[in-house]
């Protein structure tokens, strides 16, 4: 669905974003992440054919986004970080009239309208005017004009920017709406433990150079060196990683908050052989699972806090 090939963008000596290369496939949430300054905005601006590149090129669904930018922008749906808000118009007169840019049928435009008012969950607010909406309201909004001609890829810069955590949380419902409908997405963001709800890739940029990207498990994988095992137990949490540090299949044993945690380096699979060494001694284990995915540990990991 997007594919970048070496996109390059400099302002005379400022390199912006350096050759970056990256793939999509349908239906791929991928998360874009980097510290400020890293390139992030200027990438989706390029996509989005708002930006010229100064070499490289990108195609969305197949088509060059710089040779041809009229056929691009149908196939795209463009949220930026800071966006305009046409505050003397009602909500729905602020989509209708992004329904006409988009030469949406004037028989058509009530039914979509009332279609992405209901998505975002702001049909109440309808015939409410857009200066009365508070900032996560907005956000929404901003989000439905996004959806009104119906994208195949949505470029979302920092859509949670701002809010609070209620409003934070029902921005995240929404895009976990958006991906079981199959849209592929590139979101921006630095709220990485969010990202790790509904992402299944990330590409991670530092000054306009792609560091890491592809699936998220993964990655996660190659930066610790194996899968982290969490193994909640009653007691004897000391005596426990003594024994699993003994494991060939183990290579590193942490203790935290009355929770074991192994990093798993053998065969995919068999994590049962860990539980097993643990079970022989007659500990007490109320849980065995997989460690959630911690995006913060490898944004940390592959990336040193510099900025162009």
């Amino acid at each position: 669905m997007l594919r970048i090939e070496n996109l390059t963008k400099t302002y005379g000596k400022l390199t912006a974003v350096d050759n970056l290369c990256l793939e999509m496939g349908a239906g791929d949430i991928m998360g874009f992440i980097g510290p400020n300054g890293a390139g992030k905005t200027t990438t989706i601006k390029m996509i989005t054919t708002l930006l010229k590149p100064t070499s490289g090129t990108a195609y969305v669904n197949g088509v060059d986004v710089f040779a041809n930018p009229e056929e691009v922008r149908p196939l795209i749906g463009y949220m930026p970080d800071f966006f305009g808000m046409y505050e003397d118009v009602m909500v729905w007169e602020y989509l209708d009239f992004f329904a006409a840019a988009y030469k949406i049928p004037v028989n058509k435009r009530k039914g979509t309208i009332d279609d992405v008012l209901e998505l975002t969950d702001l049909t109440i607010k309808r015939d409410s005017f857009v200066s009365e909406l508070s900032r996560g309201m907005q956000q929404r909004l901003c989000l439905a004009k996004t959806l009104i001609h119906d994208p195949k890829l949505l470029l979302l810069d920092e859509p949670a920017s701002g809010l609070d955590p209620r409003a934070r949380i029902e921005i995240k419902e929404l895009l976990k709406e958006l991906r079981s409908m199959g849209k592929t997405i590139l979101i921006s963001s630095h709220i990485l433990p969010e990202l790790a709800d509904f992402c299944n890739k990330i590409a991670i940029i530092e000054r306009g150079k792609l560091v890491v990207s592809g699936d998220v498990e993964s990655i996660m994988d190659q930066c610790r060196g194996g899968t982290v095992l969490k193994v909640e137990m009653v007691d004897r949490q000391d005596e426990a990683c003594r024994i699993l540090d003994n494991l060939d299949v183990v290579s590193e044993v942490k203790w935290n908050n009355g929770c074991v945690f192994a990093t798993y380096t053998g065969t995919p699979g068999e994590h049962y052989v860990v539980l097993q060494a643990l079970s022989k001694d007659g500990f007490r284990i109320l849980s065995f699972t997989q460690a959630e995915v911690d995006l913060e540990d490898i944004f940390l990991k592959v990336t040193t806090g510099a900025v162009s």
